[in-house]
């Protein structure tokens, strides 16, 4: 006997969307890490670090809440790609 048909579910994962959401918030959060670091070091290096923390450590459990919902889920991927690439940045730029 043949193996039953899986049920389609009308809707697939809108993945060229979804990236594109993702893209460009990533783009938007490493640009804004990029200059928030850069200028904070420019006072204080220690301070721009610990400040950076601060900022990610408040954000994150709001954006690990959305994950799950289906559009915030493409925007929380995007930050957490931005503030990764951010942070490569700032360090490659301090160096």
């Amino acid at each position: 006997m043949p193996p039953a048909p899986r049920p389609v579910s009308g809707a697939g994962v809108p993945w060229f969307t979804g990236l594109l959401v993702t893209g460009f918030t990533a783009v938007v959060v490493a640009t804004a890490v990029i200059a928030f670091g850069t200028q904070l070091a420019r006072i204080n290096a220690v301070l721009a670090v610990f400040l950076e923390l601060v900022v990610v450590a408040g954000v994150a459990p709001t954006a690990w809440r959305f994950r799950r919902t289906p559009v915030w889920r493409w925007v929380v991927y995007g930050m957490g790609v931005g503030v990764f690439v951010g942070w490569i940045a700032a360090l490659a730029g301090a160096g």
